[in-house]
């Protein structure tokens, strides 16, 4: 009786228990589970940051100021060696580490010019080679570096590559481990199949060096840094690690297999690496899958973030600062100037210092605080999902609707709190959305199985049409029947838009859950009015974003027309609604829009559970990635050229032509213009001129592209579009695009 009463709703259980399983085995990864998981480490890590300055280590910067000081980067190497005599000799440091490459040679002093005519046309004049061999040395910059380096505790940095073709330049350091010592295990290092490397004289002297390579994950932020990485077959060390042996005397670096009795002999991953400090003694760092570690931040990050002191290189340089300030302080040399590249997205800050990565990197290996995902959180994870599933199934259709709620909160609080325990006191960061996701779905389904299966005798199922459309439109479709319900799906040319509000988790957080509310309503009010006054069908609220669309469920032949409208006017209202939120005390909002027109299916689809008026299809799908891609071209409104070339009568300016994934031809993409340059000439002169520059820019004519948007961003310097053109231009010179180039962006 129990089996026969209970078996739909276990049948409902394992049908949600089973994709979490797949995704916990890594047969089926989920994304969306994946940066649930990061967003709930995020959160973690930004709670329990310290925020304190750690005194140990201080950032040589190479920042702006020092840039306008000594002049732009590269910097003579005469300069570098002089910083090294001041560190080590004046300031007396304990250790310095670069978090620079220093791969070509550095022909500043006009030597290799002097050498020339020495071997050419002066070879004959002695006193012109005796005076040659008087200056050799001083104008040997890389060799006065060298002098510098050589016997001091230096940690030089390069860098791994995979997108070279397998290039390499310079000289690798000795590699830490000894293949042999993984006994054959096939342990799952990062590997890179190129290099950047320091040259030769320099890594004679200092022969020392650690790699300064991230890990950035799908969501663009770097959370994670190998410690130990692969190249031909051997393992080097990361900068932060060879500076962390360095201060303890250069240890051997041995992998640490897990215990057997937990672990079978064929567990084929890495439980740590070991330090051998001497005797028996070890130092053991945790890692995980890829031999790396997640980076312990301790603050958000920079010269004002309050983790590390920032000392200005021409600071040091040009000796402002008192004698052995700096005594016994372990330094990093590095940089946050815009310029560089060397700046990061992390969860702690979108515009994160590299060098400061590696100094938390290091802070973290001497407290003996790294947080760490091993390689056995595979197996956790699929053990406490069969607990959570199995328990809440069994137990949950014996409850209430109150009992079953505190059920589910129980469980959802201690898997959070099991997990909060692993963090804090081990350093483990388990997979944890999985099981609140599965936790609150088997609540969902519990309560949704007895209010739609179990009482569907007891409540009448509306069949009104207001139920899935707007009301507007519903009073339209009585005064206008239409040829059966008007509620079959049916594939139509339509126009879909997206809009979201950007920036929103940024913006909610600093808000009450009642004043979120507050914004989200009133900005959707707005919002939707528009939508209602262009005759348009709202589909669906999605979180901080709203669907619309045109051209159902009845028939309008002008769908995009309006549709573009509707953006337009979207956009106007912006500014009276970021008035009425100011005077509530509220943040300004802005938003993006992406607009898209083509074959879509549209219709009444959904379940006996529930249903909806929607429209789906590649169409659809093409329009929320133009969304998506608005901001980075500094757009409100973004469409696709199926928008474009349906309403063409309108005024518009191309943008960009991207490779979107899953489609077979690139996409053009324009945004509509609120004046027509037909009677606008400053617009009609822009818009040529940005039409020459899009020629250029896809014929790789660098040259003519970056006078056309030089003059582009004269005329018009707020916009990004032309700023962001000058950057890949800039970028294409150095990287040329492959053969048969069509100039479509690779939309990722």
């Amino acid at each position: 009786m129990y089996a026969t009463q209970y078996w739909p709703r276990w049948l409902i259980a394992g049908v949600l228990l089973l994709p979490m399983l797949l995704h916990a085995t890594g047969l089926v990864p989920l994304g969306f589970i994946e940066r649930l998981d990061h967003f709930i480490y995020d959160v973690r890590l930004r709670a329990t940051m310290p925020r304190t300055l750690d005194e140990r280590i201080v950032i040589v910067d190479i920042d702006e100021k020092s840039l306008a000081d000594v002049g732009r980067w590269p910097w003579g190497r005469q300069h570098m060696a002089q910083l090294t005599r001041e560190l080590f000799e004046r300031q007396r440091v304990q250790l310095v580490g670069f978090d620079i490459v220093f791969a070509e040679p550095d022909h500043s002093s006009g030597l290799a010019q002097l050498e020339q005519l020495a071997r050419g046309e002066l070879k004959d004049v002695p006193a012109f080679q005796a005076r040659l061999e008087q200056l050799r040395a001083p104008l040997d910059h890389d060799a006065r570096f060298a002098q510098a380096l050589r016997g001091r505790p230096v940690v030089l940095g390069y860098y791994f590559t995979s997108d070279r073709g397998g290039g390499t330049s310079g000289v690798l350091p000795a590699p830490v481990m000894d293949r042999a010592a993984l006994a054959g295990r096939p342990v799952r290092f990062t590997r890179w199949d190129g290099y950047g490397a320091n040259l030769p004289v320099l890594a004679e002297a200092a022969p020392h060096a650690g790699f300064f390579n991230s890990i950035q994950d799908p969501d663009g932020l770097v959370r994670s840094v190998p410690l130990v990485a692969e190249f031909d077959g051997k393992h080097y060390e990361s900068i932060a690690l060879a500076m962390f042996r360095s201060l303890h005397g250069w240890p051997p670096v041995q992998p640490g297999f897990p215990a057997e009795r937990w672990l079978p002999r064929s567990y084929q991953g890495l439980d740590s690496i070991q330090l051998r400090t001497g005797g028996p003694s070890s130092m053991a760092i945790p890692v995980d899958a890829r031999v790396g570690a997640l980076v312990p931040y301790r603050g958000p990050g920079g010269p004002q973030g309050g983790s590390f002191r920032y000392v200005a290189a021409s600071d040091v340089l040009q000796g402002r600062l008192p004698p052995a300030e700096l005594s016994g302080k372990i330094v990093l040399v590095g940089t946050t100037a815009p310029g560089m590249f060397d700046l990061r997205s992390t969860p702690v800050g979108q515009v994160y210092p590299g060098v400061e990565a590696h100094a938390n990197l290091l802070s973290g290996l001497l407290d003996g605080r790294l947080p760490v995902q091993p390689d056995y959180a595979l197996g956790y994870e699929v053990l406490m999902l069969l607990l959570v599933g199995i328990g809440l199934a069994l137990l949950l259709p014996q409850l209430g609707a109150v009992a079953a709620a505190l059920a589910a909160t129980v469980a959802l609080l201690t898997i959070l709190a099991v997990d909060t325990w692993l963090y804090v006191a081990a350093g483990l960061v388990m997979p944890s959305a999985s099981l609140l996701l599965l936790a609150i779905a088997l609540f969902a389904a519990h309560v949704g199985y007895g209010y739609f299966v179990e009482e569907r005798a007891q409540r009448a199922l509306t069949r009104l049409y207001g139920h899935y459309v707007p009301a507007e439109l519903v009073a339209e479709m009585a005064r206008q029947p239409v040829q059966g319900n008007g509620m079959d799906a049916e594939n139509k040319p339509l126009t879909v838009l997206f809009c979201d509000i950007r920036n929103f988790s940024q913006l909610s957080g600093s808000l009450q859950p009642q004043q979120v509310r507050e914004l989200l309503n009133l900005c959707f009010l707005r919002m939707t009015q528009v939508i209602r006054d262009h005759r348009g069908t709202l589909d669906k609220y999605i979180g901080d974003a709203l669907m619309a669309f045109w051209g159902a469920p009845l028939d309008e032949p002008r769908h995009a027309e309006l549709a573009v409208q509707a953006a337009q006017a979207m956009t106007r209202a912006v500014a009276p609604l970021n008035a009425e939120l100011q005077a509530r005390g509220l943040p300004e909002i802005a938003v993006g829009i992406g607009l898209n027109t083509g074959m879509m299916w549209v219709g009444d689809m959904g379940s006996d559970l529930r249903r909806s008026y929607t429209v789906m299809g590649d169409a659809v799908t093409l329009a929320s990635r133009v969304e998506a891609l608005a901001r980075s071209y500094g757009v409100d409104v973004l469409a696709a050229d199926g928008t474009r070339d349906a309403a063409n009568h309108l005024p518009w300016q191309e943008v960009d032509r991207v490779q979107i994934k899953g489609k077979g031809r690139p996409v053009t993409l324009y945004t509509p213009l609120h004046a027509s340059p037909d009677s606008d000439k400053a617009l009609a002169s822009e818009l040529m001129a940005w039409h020459m520059a899009l020629k250029a820019y896809r014929m790789q004519d660098w040259d003519q592209a970056d006078v056309q948007l030089l003059n582009l961003q004269r005329l018009n310097p707020e916009k990004r579009l032309y700023s962001l053109f000058a950057y890949r231009v800039a970028h294409l010179r150095k990287h040329p695009p492959p053969a048969g180039w069509d100039g479509a962006f690779e939309a990722r």
